[in-house]
Order: structure tokens, then C-alpha cells, then sequence
């Protein structure tokens, strides 16, 4: 039986830092968050969040809402059904690859526990 390769799970739509960033920030809060609470919690420019909010709308992962509050312009951001599922999966991806890598620093650590340097070994 073959088994799932947890790299081939990880989205790259979530693996960029800033979009990480924003959808770990957008798991949270049910009504989602304002344009600027996001921006400041990710500490991202305007330009930067909009640029990566564009891509995970695109990819319905978010749902941006428009509004005014107080006579203001007010936009929300909210992570969708689809968007947490995905992000969940990715996580549990995540999560994988890491255990993956920890192994590997594991036996990497132990089998150069004592390292051969020419007719001496250092410990």
C-alpha cells in the first residue's frame, strides 16, 4: 500500500510567510478581522496585504467584505468553509514534514556523535 506524500500536501498558496500569516490570523476570530487589524497583526503595508488577500480570494480560501461603519469605508476579512478546510490540511502537511525533518536531524545528530577528524575522533 502506498502511502500519501505529506510534501505533495503542503498548498503553495498557503506556504508563502505573509499568507501563512494571515490565514493563522484569520483562524480565529468568527467575524473575521478589518482590513487594518489585519494589517497591523501581520504587520504587512497596505499594498502588501492587499496584494496577498487578491490571491487568497482568488483562490476562495478568504471572504472580503465591504462596508461603512460610522459613515467610513470598512472592509472585513473572514476565512472561508472551503479556505479553513484547505488550511487545516495544509497544517496537518505541515506537520508531517516536520516530524520528517525532525527524524532526520535526530539520526544526523546521533550518527555524528563522534566524528572521525584523521587518525583522531572528537566527541
Amino acid at each position: 500500500m502506498k502511502t500519501e506524500n505529506p510534501f505533495d500536501a503542503l498548498e503553495k498558496i498557503f506556504h508563502e510567510p505573509n499568507r501563512l500569516s494571515i490565514m493563522s490570523a484569520l483562524c480565529a476570530p468568527e467575524k473575521g478581522l478589518t482590513f487594518k487589524e489585519l494589517r497591523d497583526l501581520c504587520d504587512l503595508t497596505d499594498g502588501n496585504l492587499n496584494r496577498h488577500l487578491k490571491v487568497l480570494d482568488e483562490a476562495g480560501a478568504v471572504s472580503i467584505s465591504k462596508s461603512f461603519v460610522k459613515n467610513k469605508p470598512q472592509t472585513t476579512v473572514k476565512i472561508s468553509k472551503k479556505g479553513l478546510k484547505r488550511f487545516q490540511e495544509y497544517l496537518a502537511a505541515l506537520q508531517q514534514v516536520l516530524s520528517v525533518a525532525q527524524q532526520g536531524l535526530q539520526e544526523v545528530t546521533d550518527s555524528k556523535a563522534a566524528i572521525p577528524v584523521g587518525k583522531r575522533v572528537f566527541a
